[in-house]
C-alpha cells in the first residue's frame, strides 16, 4: 500500500490532462496520506488500533501542512489540503480494514 501511493505522488502529473487542476492540486495530498497511513500502520502492526494509526497519520500530514512542508519542502497553501488529507486518511484506513477482512477470509477458508 506505501507503494501505491509513493507510485499515485510520482505519476499525478500523467492525470492532470485527464482530470485536470484537481489532480495537481490535491492527487499529490492523497498519495502522501495514503503512504503515510500505510507507513504508520507497518511501524505499529500489532501495538495500534488501527483507530489511532489513522490519528498517528492524520497528525503527521496535517501537521506537514501547518508547517509548510516541515521547512524542508516547500508547499502552497490552500485550506482544502486539510479536506484532502483527512479524506485521504480515512480512505486509507478504509482500505486497509477492507484488505485486512478479506486476507482474513482467504486464510480461513485455506
Amino acid at each position: 500500500m506505501v507503494l501505491v501511493g509513493v507510485t499515485a505522488l510520482l505519476i499525478k502529473s500523467w492525470f492532470r490532462d485527464s482530470i485536470g487542476s484537481l489532480a495537481h492540486a490535491y492527487l499529490g495530498n492523497v498519495a502522501a496520506s495514503f503512504a503515510v497511513f500505510s507507513t504508520v500502520a507497518i511501524a505499529a502492526a500489532p501495538k495500534l488500533h488501527r483507530i489511532w494509526v489513522a490519528a498517528v497519520a492524520l497528525a503527521i500530514v496535517e501537521a506537514f501542512e501547518l508547517t509548510d512542508g516541515f521547512g524542508v519542502m516547500t508547499n502552497v497553501y490552500d485550506p482544502f489540503d486539510y479536506l484532502a488529507n483527512a479524506l485521504s486518511v480515512a480512505l486509507a484506513c478504509c482500505v486497509d480494514f477492507i484488505s485486512a477482512r478479506t486476507m482474513q477470509a482467504s486464510t480461513s477458508r485455506s
